[in-house]
This record gives C-alpha cells, structure tokens and sequence, in this order.
C-alpha cells in the first residue's frame, strides 16, 4: 500500500489496448476495496504520458496487432516500468497486454517482434482465430473456475519460468498444448497474471478480483456476496 493506505491502480494504455473494454477491470477493483471501506484510486496513462512507476496494480488489456505491437514499444522505452511490473506491483494482462510482456510475438508473415521479456513466453499466430466462451480451472489457491469470452490468434508457449494459470474445460486458452489432452489456459509468476479472457474478466471472475487485492494489500480481506454474481457465473460455466 502506500503511504496513504490508498491502493493505486494504474491502468496502462486504455488509449492504446482498450478494443475489449478490459479497462472494466480498473472499476471493478476499485470497487471493491471501496466496499472494504479502503480507499483506490484509478490512474489513466495514455500513450502521451509518463507512466507512473509506484502503483499497487498494473492493468493492460487486448487490442489489434498494430496496438500490440506500439504498446510492446511504448513499453520497452519505459524501463523503470518494466521494473515495477517486475519487482513491486501486482500486474493482470489480458490478451494483446499478456502477448506484449513476453520475449516475442510473431506476426502474420511470420516475423518476430519482440516484447518487454518478463514473463517467459513466446507468441505466434494460430491457423485459427479463437472465438468464444471459455471456461478454465484455475490454478490460483482459493480462485475456482473461471469464466471468460476469447477473442485472439495468437497461441502462447509457456517457458520453464511461467507456469500457466489454469487449464482448459472448455474453449481454446493458449492454443499450445504441452499438458496432454488438456490446454493450457494464461500464464503466471511471481508478479504477473496473463489471461486471454476478456468480460471484463474481473466482472465475471470476483474471486480472482479479491486474490489481486490480497496480494496487493498484503491482508486478509473480508468476503462480498452480490445476489446477481452467482446466477451471472452460471449462465456461463
């Protein structure tokens, strides 16, 4: 937390990774901790602003493979976020934000480009585009099932440093399948979330919301049960 006991959130490039409304995400755990009686507050960095370097959380969302590949940029050229997304935040990204914070993504014709190197994965596209409900076991204690929509090319090959998030019930996940019959679906380490379910994600998934905020409070926080989150998560799984 910081000084203030507010948790920032820092919402990366809603400008420029914005296509799927994952920036939903930002209100969601902000939210939250509002109706923990701790207060949030949601910084916005465009594409023409210096990034802050000392938020609790770190959003990034999906977007087009020309946003992608300016995003994957725009983020090289800030180091010190890069060691912030590394060593002190707790960062979800999805999709296009998840592809960029690896070591590559290749494009259609094949070519590599490179992307921030912090999470140990490799991006290239699919024959198929994956379109869909997906729905996965997640691997994070206490999360369960998740639930999402896909919407992307690309298929993710996990290193030996990341280890996935969870596995595929239904859906297409990462499209690379080094598990036997059962895909892979996002990616984790130390710090970092990777998924390619969009909703937003956190709308859908409010557990997985709460295990980003006690990681980034470092506390225990109490439960919220929403009478319409259950049967939303049912019309789903």
């Amino acid at each position: 937390m910081g000084t203030d006991s507010t948790i920032t959130i820092g919402l990366l490039l809603p400008d420029v990774l914005g296509t799927y409304s994952d920036s939903g995400n930002a209100t969601v755990l902000a939210q939250r901790l509002r109706w923990r009686g701790i207060p949030a507050e949601v910084l916005r960095c465009t594409a023409a602003q210096p990034p802050p370097t000392g938020c609790d959380i770190y959003l990034l969302g999906g977007g087009e493979d020309t946003a992608q590949l300016f995003a994957a940029s725009w983020l090289r050229s800030h180091r010190t976020l890069c060691r912030a997304l590394d060593t002190s935040g707790v960062t979800l990204a999805v999709c296009a934000g998840l592809q960029i914070l690896g070591h590559t993504m290749a494009d259609a014709d094949g070519r590599d480009h490179p992307g921030a190197g912090l999470l140990d994965i490799t991006t290239r596209p699919r024959r198929r585009r994956a379109i869909g409900n997906i729905v996965t076991e997640c691997h994070l204690p206490g999360v369960g099932q998740l639930c999402g929509f896909e919407n992307h090319r690309g298929a993710t090959t996990l290193g030996s440093a990341a280890r996935p998030l969870g596995l595929v019930v239904s859906g297409v996940g990462n499209g690379d399948r080094p598990f036997g019959r059962a895909g892979a679906e996002g990616v984790v380490n130390d710090r970092i979330i990777g998924t390619y379910l969009h909703g937003p994600v956190l709308a859908r998934n409010p557990a997985l919301a709460d295990y980003i905020l006690a990681r980034a409070t470092g506390a225990d926080l109490p439960p919220i049960e929403l009478p319409d989150q259950a049967a939303l998560r049912d019309t789903y799984l």
